[in-house]
């Protein structure tokens, strides 16, 4: 099963049980992540840079390249709420999008 390590906050492991789930899902199962449009795609909140594994995500969906068209999402990033990881991602939370309540590295 796929695992994904959030970088920048210590490293964390989180190791997916279901190949099925969204990045977003995967994530809130074991920390909070900024997301506001309630996972339909349709803002950039819970983006995250992908630092290792994007050949392991899933393509990338309409709303994703309409942002990254609008210059509001760069090659190395996605929505979490739009893939889903198939194999091992590293990703690192975007400072923009980090939450005041969580100790991040960078």
């Amino acid at each position: 099963m796929p695992t994904v390590v959030i970088a920048n906050l210590q490293s964390k492991s989180i190791h997916c049980e279901d190949k099925r789930e969204s990045l977003l899902d995967i994530l809130l199962s074991a920390t909070d992540w900024m997301h506001a449009c309630g996972a339909k795609g349709r803002c950039t909140t819970c983006k995250a840079k992908i630092l290792s594994g994007m050949e392991n995500l899933t393509p990338r969906t309409r709303p994703e390249e309409q942002y990254a068209k609008l210059n509001k999402l760069r090659e190395d990033e996605r929505l979490t709420c739009q893939t889903i990881p198939i194999g091992d991602v590293t990703i690192e939370v975007p400072k923009e999008t980090q939450l005041p309540h969580l100790t991040y590295s960078k």
